[in-house]
């Protein structure tokens, strides 16, 4: 697979109940490139995003980040581990459409949290490297609020920072403006 390749999905297919959600499913995505996906409602862009991430694990098909596969670890033929699909998923970061904060930690702490325990950064190192990442999407004077305290648009910006806080080579964003008011559109795209 070509180095300019970040995303390759082959031939994707899922199911659930008996609902096929995914059919034959491929694309395509280089380096630097946005990509947006457009369905209507139940037509599994969701369901697409968590399949390339391996928060679901598609029937069929293959799903390549930065040209390593997904679940399988070819060297050995088996099953990929979950240390072995950790470290893929270091490299892919996931902004959900339910912003996903954790309610007991304040911005901060929500954006410096994967820092510590994945990155293995020092709590000094995660802090300026979480505030650094809130400056750069607006909310750094929100850093010691807890979501609770946040509107829609404040809530995805701060989701945001957390996944670039983690440098990934891939983002996906699942309906990143879905949830908010049509005012708050523009705050989060702005």
């Amino acid at each position: 697979m070509p180095e300019s390749i970040a995303v390759s999905v082959k031939n994707v297919s899922k199911q659930f109940d008996n609902v096929e959600v995914l059919r034959d499913i491929n694309l395509t995505v280089e380096k630097g490139t946005v990509v947006s996906i457009l369905g209507s409602s139940g037509s599994g862009k969701s369901t697409l995003l968590r399949c390339m991430n391996w928060l679901e694990q598609p029937d069929r098909g293959e799903i390549h980040i930065g040209g390593q596969r997904l679940g399988i670890d070819e060297q050995r033929g088996r099953a990929m581990s979950h240390r072995q699909l950790a470290k893929i998923r270091e490299r892919v970061g996931m902004v959900f459409q339910s912003f996903n904060l954790w309610p007991h930690l304040t911005v901060q702490q929500n954006v410096s949290e994967a820092l510590l325990r994945v990155k293995g950064m020092k709590r000094d190192e995660a802090k300026a490297m979480a505030m650094q990442q809130l400056e750069k999407v607006g909310m750094a004077h929100k850093a010691d609020v807890y979501p609770i305290t946040l509107s829609g648009g404040q809530k995805q910006r701060v989701a945001i920072a957390r996944s670039l806080a983690m440098s990934p080579e891939v983002i996906l964003f699942d309906e990143p403006t879905s949830a908010l008011d049509p005012e708050l559109v523009n705050e989060v795209l702005g």
